[in-house]
Parts: structure tokens; C-alpha cells; sequence
């Protein structure tokens, strides 16, 4: 992912924002506030580049802490736009996420997902992450209490 493809990511962003059931966030970031909550490394883009290149959805990795005990345990994102769900691009962002991050020497991945997002929730499953539990009541977003489903991946390769 790099700076010029933000508009067509951070449109997707506010598409996910929209459903309710993709994150907290209420408020769209700009580049420079986003670019400093995520890891440099571990951006990805899915491209269709049939007649213009186009933006089909995005993933990447947050720290889940400065503490070094902690270098190797990331957060996951992964959006895909409206007119490419259902069509195999979050299962390939997130298979070659994983993928990155290995090489980057992650060794566990994390997801917080809503319980009603049950299409991220199958597709954090299908490559490999678990739940691990439910922090109830976590968040209150447009004045509802939401709970948030914990899934894990440890890497098989990263030790």
C-alpha cells in the first residue's frame, strides 16, 4: 500500500464504517494519522487492473503495544469494498497478510471482531485464526454497548 492509493482505501474504510459492524471508528482518519497507527510494513492492496487500476480492498497490521516482549504480536484489518465482497479478495488479503507478517517476523496475529460480523469471522477461521473469547460490553458505539469476538492466529513458522 502506498500514500496514492489511500483515497481509494480510506473509501473503503468508510464503506466498512457504514455497516456498523466493522470497528469502533465513527470518523475517517486522514493519511498522516492513519500511516502512524499501522505498521510500515504489512500494507497490502488488492488491485483489479482490468481497464484502470482499481481498489478492491486492503489489509495491514497495528502494534498491539510499544513493549518489546510484544514485537512480534500484531492486529489485523482487512476491508474489502462493497462491489468486491463475496469474490475471494479478503481471503487472498489476508492469506498473503499472513504471509508478510511471517516474514516480518510476527508470530501472533490478532483480530477483534463484532459477533455480527459472522462474514469476518468465517473468513478470520478459514486461514487459521481461533477464538480465544468475548470481551463483553468492550465499546459503546452510537450509544450500544458492543461486544467484541477475540480470534488468534500463532504462526507455525515464527518461533
Amino acid at each position: 500500500m502506498l500514500s496514492e492509493h489511500w483515497p481509494s482505501v480510506r473509501e473503503i474504510y468508510a464503506q466498512g464504517i457504514a455497516t456498523g459492524n466493522a470497528t469502533f471508528e465513527t470518523e475517517l482518519p486522514d493519511w498522516e494519522k492513519w500511516h502512524a497507527c499501522h505498521r510500515k510494513d504489512c500494507r497490502l492492496v488488492a488491485v483489479e487492473t482490468s481497464n484502470q487500476p482499481n481498489v478492491l480492498g486492503w489489509a495491514a497490521l497495528s502494534p498491539v503495544s510499544s513493549r518489546h516482549v510484544y514485537r512480534g504480536v500484531a492486529e489485523v484489518s482487512v476491508y474489502v469494498g462493497s462491489s468486491a465482497r463475496g469474490r475471494g479478495v479478503g481471503t487472498a488479503l489476508l492469506h498473503a497478510l499472513i504471509r508478510e507478517a511471517e516474514a516480518a517476523g510476527v508470530w501472533t496475529l490478532q483480530a477483534g471482531i463484532f459477533p455480527e460480523n459472522t462474514a469476518s469471522i468465517t473468513l478470520h477461521k478459514s486461514c487459521g485464526f481461533r477464538e480465544v473469547g468475548v470481551r463483553q460490553k468492550i465499546g459503546i458505539l452510537k450509544g450500544v454497548w458492543r461486544d467484541v469476538l477475540l480470534l488468534e492466529r500463532r504462526s507455525p513458522i515464527v518461533s
